[in-house]
């Protein structure tokens, strides 16, 4: 169960996506509209280090099944609100769900193994959490063709999980003592928190531009839905595949993997290669994230691993925020598909120099 709740966090914001074009006939192209996915995001950032502390300090259990039941009431709640702004409201309150969520189960799987047993948890969580947008997506974009609200339903499968949960997690480790005077938080962290961030921020182009890309391209709701879920399917791949790997490029690998893939939609002329793009950046992201979740876990003491693992969740989920923001101004000066574009090349670019600089490290 700790792996169906992470199948609900990733693709919480986006499960609406296929909606945003006749959520922007409604009420009005824009931002506003964009930040209806997004918002749910910055919640989550924002929230993420005060579930961190609470795992900390009462436990794995009480905060998951607690962020399950709101995320239930929270991400149902869309179908019946009749305006932007009380709309907006209900996202955020989904998005402190999902960073509570999100804390539980990467403090849990932490807790219950070390070394390679860990890794490869690790990665089937993010596997989990990738397969719930393959899941997910796909059937949003054919209820969005029905009727855009009724997207909103599928948030009603947390309840079931919830109960679930409440009635059948043990196993839990009681919260460590605190040591006198705490522990220093580890400062390499600072690092891994800024790549995750600049990571999804890129990603998350996917779910906030490309359906006014593919509606262009006169593709349907349930299209949209298929093919932004095809990012979220070679994330699966991707992160079960981490464990295997045993170089330390992975990092820079799948920044590299992400460039090229937007440099794909970039030049694309049709929804194939659209497709064919995210297939390439979706398995970048499935190979970075537990990899980053892995260097945290191995940088932090017992009793801070919930805060530690927290900063990925929020800069994971910043990241979401900012893209559609960041992105805005260079799809107002060029086009979505010149954003791309231009996303891939520098994306690439960086990703080389950081797989040149640790050749030069080593």
């Amino acid at each position: 169960m700790v792996l169906a709740s992470a199948t609900l966090t990733i693709m919480a914001a986006a499960i609406i996506a296929p909606s945003l074009p006749a959520m922007g006939e409604v009420y009005g192209e824009g931002v506003l509209v964009r930040l209806a996915l997004t918002i749910t995001s910055l919640a989550i950032a924002v929230s993420a280090p005060l579930a961190g502390l609470v795992a900390d300090r009462t436990g794995r259990k009480p905060l998951l099944t607690a962020s399950l039941a709101l995320y239930a009431v929270a991400g149902t709640a869309g179908y019946f609100v009749t305006s932007l702004p009380v709309l907006l409201g209900t996202r955020t309150l989904l998005g402190l769900a999902v960073g509570g969520v999100m804390t539980a189960v990467s403090a849990l799987i932490t807790d219950w193994f070390e070394g390679p047993e860990r890794g490869r948890f690790l990665g089937f969580q993010q596997a989990a959490a990738s397969l719930g947008g393959v899941v997910f997506l796909p059937l949003a974009g054919v209820l969005a063709g029905i009727d855009w609200r009724l997207p909103f339903w599928l948030y009603s499968v947390a309840a079931v999980i919830a109960l679930a949960a409440a009635t059948g997690l043990t196993g839990e480790r009681p919260a460590p003592p605190q040591a006198a005077g705490g522990q220093a938080f580890p400062r390499k962290a600072i690092g891994i928190y800024l790549m995750a961030l600049i990571a999804t921020l890129v990603f998350y182009m996917a779910p906030t531009q490309l359906p006014f890309l593919l509606r262009d391209l006169n593709a349907s709701p349930a299209v949209i839905g298929f093919v932004i879920a095809g990012s979220t399917l070679t994330s699966v791949v991707g992160a079960l595949v981490f464990p295997k790997l045993k170089t330390a490029r992975i990092t820079a690998i799948s920044v590299v993997l992400l460039g090229v893939g937007w440099l794909v939609i970039g030049y694309a002329n049709g929804v194939a290669l659209v497709t064919a793009g995210l297939l390439i950046g979706g398995f970048g992201v499935g190979l970075v994230v537990p990899n980053l979740n892995t260097g945290l876990a191995n940088l932090a003491r017992p009793e801070q691993r919930g805060r530690v693992l927290s900063g990925l969740v929020a800069g994971i989920f910043l990241g979401q925020f900012l893209s559609p923001l960041v992105i805005a101004p260079l799809v107002g000066a060029t086009s979505i598909a010149s954003a791309f574009t231009w996303t891939g090349v520098v994306t690439t670019i960086a990703g080389a120099v950081l797989a040149l600089g640790h050749k030069e490290k080593n």
